[in-house]
């Protein structure tokens, strides 16, 4: 049935809506560079290894290069501006502004791939998921306490992915690699890019392990780095990338959940607010 990607999207969503749960826990034990690059090394290694294990085709020649790109704008340059601004924001509000990665997709695919026409629905859908990044940011009371250096990182974050995610489509897809190889491939290009960057700006680990920071950072790696971006390939595969980046839709439930519930965070009245009209905005935005 067309319709099994849903049994790789609950899961997948499920993940991610907890992967700012788990960049919370990991930033006490590495820095912002830490917590991408060790995501992106785990995931690949997983995935690498389940590869294997699956006597998998991987990926050839200028087959890398694609996911290099891929693997830049969908993990090392999100993950290390969400681990960057997630030191000074709250993982509720870092879910909320990720909610808008829709409307940045379509605006990708309008503007670089110019494969779909602006159409009004589409212009509209724009304005208000803006408005709604506005009402989540409560900018009548300016950034609050948010650093805005913080606020760009998270919208450049979506912008990366909204790049990234009809990439995925046009270039990594037509490929015929199984979604295991895809996401080793990609994740590991990323962190081969990451690498540098962690080594040179600081210390490996900030602070003595513990369980919950190495659970973690594990589970952020292994499973939303390695194990979500195979359920995510196999959904641009079945069901196309516009619907793909509707995933951003229930990181903010998810992780709100995690945030007031295990974080102990606050929610302000207008962050709910905010995110209702940023989905729909997004769902708006989307809409072919």
């Amino acid at each position: 049935m067309r319709s099994h990607w849903i049994w790789l999207f609950i899961p997948m969503a499920l993940i991610w809506g907890s992967s700012f749960l788990f960049t919370e826990l990991s930033l006490q034990l590495t820095t912002y560079f830490g917590v991408a690059f060790w995501r992106t090394f785990l995931g690949a290694v997983s995935m690498a290894l389940l590869g294997l294990v699956m006597k998998l085709a991987f990926p050839k020649g200028k087959q890398w290069l694609h996911l290099w790109v891929a693997g830049l704008f969908m993990s090392a340059i999100p993950f290390a501006l969400f681990s960057y601004a997630q030191q000074s924001t709250t993982s509720i509000l870092a879910a909320i502004i990720g909610a808008s990665m829709p409307m940045f997709t379509l605006l990708a695919i309008m503007t670089i791939y110019r494969t779909e026409r602006v159409t009004l629905i589409a212009t509209v859908g724009l304005l208000i998921g803006l408005v709604g990044v506005a009402i989540t940011l409560g900018v009548w009371e300016g950034f609050g306490e948010n650093d805005p250096l913080a606020i760009l990182a998270l919208v450049f974050a979506a912008v990366s992915y909204g790049i990234g995610t009809p990439y995925i489509k046009k270039f990594i897809t037509p490929m015929g690699l199984h979604g295991v190889t895809s996401a080793a491939g990609q994740v590991g290009m990323a962190a081969l890019t990451l690498l540098p960057l962690y080594l040179l700006t600081g210390p490996l680990f900030i602070a003595a392990p513990r369980l919950e920071t190495v659970g973690a950072l594990l589970a952020l790696g292994v499973l939303g780095s390695g194990f979500a971006y195979r359920l995510y390939h196999g959904v641009i595969a079945s069901a196309g990338s516009t619907t793909a980046s509707l995933v951003t839709f229930s990181n903010p439930v998810v992780a709100t959940i995690w945030g007031v519930l295990l974080l102990g965070e606050t929610l302000h009245w207008y962050e709910p607010v905010g995110a209702v009209v940023v989905i729909l905005g997004a769902y708006l935005a989307q809409r072919r």
